[in-house]
């Protein structure tokens, strides 16, 4: 991801995540635009839970995805997903990939990443771009860890996509490349 963010020029630049003036920096540094979105902040508002006269609680995704995912017709050629979707209410993962998709150019690129185990010391972080290969990390808010994820579930969820392949990252992460 980063050989293709310094090999081209003027990418539109989707990060979801807590907000990180690094990332923001190095972006801009390489002459692209970034347009910046924290969606697991966004969702643990209650606003977004709907009661029913029953006291079932459910989940205003229409509204939700209208409120923080309506990019006013910009498409984007690089989404950061980082590891976002595991910390999202369940009603949420799918559509959220499904609007991914059409925000993205065909043949953008977008980089996920999924816990793989369980880890009572895992905790919600903001990622930060650099010159190396190293992505760092930094602990940004106590959100519980909501999902993980098997491979065939992945899969499921980046069904709308043409190609993803997985990596084993480090700190127990898969990491995904996936391909519009």
């Amino acid at each position: 991801m980063l050989k293709h963010l310094r090999s081209q020029e003027s990418l539109r630049v989707l990060d979801i995540g807590p907000t990180s003036s690094t990332n923001i920096n190095y972006i801009t540094s390489l002459g692209h635009s970034i347009y910046m979105a924290n969606l697991v902040e966004d969702a643990a508002k209650p606003e977004w839970r709907i009661t029913g006269d029953d006291g079932a609680v459910t989940f205003d995704v229409d509204r939700f995805l209208a409120t923080n995912l309506n990019f006013s017709g910009r498409n984007f050629d690089i989404v950061l997903l980082w590891d976002t979707a595991d910390y999202l209410p369940e009603p949420l993962v799918a559509p959220v990939f499904s609007r991914i998709h059409k925000v993205m150019e065909p043949g953008g690129l977008m980089l996920a990443f999924f816990h793989a185990t369980t880890d009572p010391s895992t905790s919600f972080v903001r990622y930060h771009l650099s010159d190396t290969d190293v992505v760092e990390m930094q602990r940004a808010g106590k959100y519980p860890l909501e999902h993980i994820y098997s491979n065939r579930k992945i899969e499921n969820l980046l069904s709308e996509f043409s190609a993803y392949r997985f990596f084993l990252a480090k700190d127990s992460l898969r990491e995904v490349i996936i391909t519009r």
